[in-house]
């Protein structure tokens, strides 16, 4: 402790360094595109489906087990039977790739739409060879999403449908001993998302932000709250935080749009790069890419080049993550997203009341990070796995990109404790998220008038 010029008594803080692994489980090494997205959903049915078979005989007992191509061996004591296989949810109002084609010489910016679901609904279950139409009132397709792995418990009904009169999804992932210990000193890590630099030039709320993480602004209350955080997690939309509109129609005009878009999106570049070199000669910082980010469009998105943000790459307290992530901070699991696959299944269930919270915990008992991919959500087209079929059952799991924070701690069947946190936009709301990777609990920090 030390005297300054003021008469203030100075304190000097040592910052917490949380150890950090990168699970990489949505790295992609050689790409190719050769393979169709049958594969991604028999890759899935694969692997959850023993894990279904288990969850069916404690849930409803020893029920026979019969694929759709042997539907029509119905038991002598006419018992219901178990189906298993992946939800299709037939939607009038899913986007279409042709209707997208014919409006490409437009070139006024056609809005998609924020809901695909529709009281004509219809709900298939399938597998390798065959799908059946899902039929009773047991299953509200306002709830369900493509994707799923499922296992309904019914019978064939005389029109060649499957009656359901009930149903499991895998559930939660049971919680691994030994994620629950922790290193000596797991501080906390700081969340937050959409700077949209683009759109938000000068912000001041920006500066206050980096000055708070490297201890120059705030009382020593604020300034240990500071040193405590061990990691920055940037969860997307970092550069922009909206597409690029266009309304200009003509060749020239749609050409200087263009132009003036791309410019803009190098200077918020720069301006982003200079923001995040600052947090870095400080704190670490894993940094996912967002839907608007210069970073490919479907999911998983790989982390920016680091020719993109050449000041920042120099340091190696920079993680560059994917989108979605998943990875050990602290001893504690942690995953979350930028915001997409939360979106998209609001958009495709017609869950648009529901909270990001609810999503998130929808995902955890599908066991599943994003259900909805690639099916209305674009993703990379995998042929022998699906990485996004949960395999450890996180200790902190969000969503950035969110019109507002909310948090909860859920408690699933076998005891699992889930931090669940939606993260906002920081462009329009100045608000991060402090984590205790101790005690879990959360706290918003505001770092405007908002």
């Amino acid at each position: 402790m030390s005297e300054n010029n003021f008469g203030r008594h100075e304190v000097e803080l040592d910052r917490e360094f949380s150890e950090f692994k990168d699970f990489s489980r949505f790295k992609i090494g050689e790409r190719t595109f050769k393979a169709q997205y049958r594969n991604i959903y028999i890759a899935r049915l694969k692997n959850l489906r023993g894990t279904l078979k288990e969850r069916v005989k404690l849930k409803w007992g020893n029920y026979k087990i019969l694929q759709l191509t042997n539907l029509s061996e119905v038991p002598e004591d006419d018992k219901p039977i178990i189906l298993i296989g992946t939800l299709y949810k037939h939607q009038e109002l899913k986007p279409s790739i042709l209707k997208e084609k014919s409006d490409d010489l437009q070139l006024i910016h056609q809005p998609s739409s924020s809901n695909y679901s529709s009281i004509k609904d219809q709900l298939f279950l399938e597998d390798e060879d065959l799908r059946v139409k899902l039929v009773g009132d047991h299953m509200s397709p306002s709830d369900l999403v493509t994707g799923l792995v499922c296992a309904v418990l019914g019978r064939e009904a005389v029109n060649g449908c499957f009656w359901v009169q009930d149903f499991c999804f895998p559930g939660m992932c049971p919680k691994v001993s030994t994620s629950r210990l922790l290193s000596s000193h797991p501080g906390s890590i700081l969340l937050l998302s959409g700077l949209d630099m683009a759109n938000t030039p000068d912000s001041v709320e920006q500066e206050l932000l980096v000055e708070w993480i490297t201890g120059m602004a705030g009382d020593p209350t604020n300034q240990k709250d500071a040193a405590s955080v061990g990691l920055v997690i940037i969860a997307g939309n970092s550069v922009r935080g909206s597409v690029e509109s266009c309304s200009q129609r003509g060749y020239l005009g749609a050409m200087n749009h263009r132009t003036t878009a791309a410019v803009e999106t190098i200077v918020a570049t720069h301006r982003f790069d200079k923001f995040l070199r600052n947090i870095l000669e400080n704190c670490g910082v894993l940094l996912m890419p967002g839907e608007f980010d210069p970073s490919n469009h479907s999911i998983p998105q790989q982390s920016l080049h680091h020719c993109i943000i050449p000041e920042s790459s120099r340091f190696k307290s920079l993680h560059g993550g994917t989108n979605p992530w998943i990875g050990k901070i602290g001893g504690r699991i942690v995953a979350g997203s930028s915001g997409q696959p939360v979106d998209d299944i609001r958009r495709v269930a017609g869950l648009m009341n529901f909270s990001p919270l609810d999503c998130l915990e929808k995902t955890l008992t599908w066991r599943h990070f994003s259900p909805t991919a690639p099916d209305t959500l674009p993703a990379y087209p995998y042929f022998n796995s699906d990485p996004f079929v949960m395999d450890e059952c996180p200790d902190i799991y969000f969503v950035g990109n969110m019109e507002e924070y909310s948090t909860k701690l859920l408690i699933g069947e076998e005891g699992q404790s889930v931090r669940l946190i939606s993260i906002p936009k920081f462009s329009s709301t100045s608000t991060a998220v402090i984590v205790d990777l101790d005690t879990l609990e959360t706290q918003p920090i505001s770092f405007g008038a908002h």
